[in-house]
């Protein structure tokens, strides 16, 4: 059963989630000497990396930082979630290159820049996977207003995928490509942790809690962590 935290506002909700992710890296890290994690876009993360760059008790070089999803755009472009990760925690936390795996952009060629993270999420996952996917130390989530959630969105063609980590997913309803982990690469995670702020949520959550079962209509309802938890920080 998931786990659920409430908080009085989208503030102390970040503060909350900054403290406990930087428990589980200094925990993690000295059980097993890494800490692998899929990160969010996402206003509500940035405000919880912002936090976390300011511990300084984390071992950097001993964390493996990475995408769960990504626009199909530039890193330098305003809605790369790169470029939001960089500003928010990258650049203030002096996060070491080897540090962090970026998803490659390729504007005109979005399978190719999928299966290139793919490839390189395999290698560096190499020993450390389970039963064939990345066993991730923590994958944080948003939620979408139509109950998406990484860029797995509503009939579209990536919450058919059960062969692949990362793939190039065509959204209509947004006449674009986003790149994305799929259902099995995230539900392969010791901890799924969906980060959701704002009254506007309220609808899609209880939808995703307590509505029909439909993942092709509500992808949330479709992060059920195999062997791991799944945790909703609400604020």
């Amino acid at each position: 059963m998931a786990l659920m935290h409430r908080f009085s506002g989208s503030q102390e909700l970040a503060i909350q989630v900054a403290e406990a992710i930087a428990e589980l890296i200094r925990h993690d890290i000295a059980q097993r000497g890494i800490f692998r994690i899929a990160l969010s876009g996402g206003s509500t993360p940035r405000v919880v990396y912002s936090r976390l760059a300011r511990d300084r008790g984390i071992a950097w070089d001993r964390v493996l930082l990475c995408w769960g999803d990504e626009r199909n755009v530039l890193p330098e472009d305003s809605q790369s979630n790169f470029r939001m990760v960089k500003e928010s925690l990258l650049d203030p936390a002096q996060v070491p290159a080897t540090s962090y795996l970026p998803v490659p952009i390729h504007i005109e060629k979005p399978q190719q820049a999928a299966l290139e993270y793919e490839n390189s999420l395999r290698e560096r996952f190499q020993g450390a996977d389970e039963g064939g996917w990345p066993r991730w130390d923590l994958v944080l989530l948003g939620l979408g207003d139509d109950c998406h959630c990484a860029s797995l969105f509503p009939n579209s063609a990536a919450l058919h995928v059960k062969d692949r980590w990362f793939i190039d997913n065509w959204v209509p309803q947004l006449n674009d490509h986003r790149l994305t982990l799929t259902f099995p690469a995230i539900n392969s995670a010791r901890e799924v942790w969906f980060i959701v702020s704002g009254q506007g949520k309220q609808r899609a959550l209880e939808t995703v809690w307590s509505g029909p079962r439909d993942i092709h209509r509500y992808p949330a309802q479709g992060i059920q962590p195999t062997h791991g938890r799944l945790q909703w920080w609400l604020g």
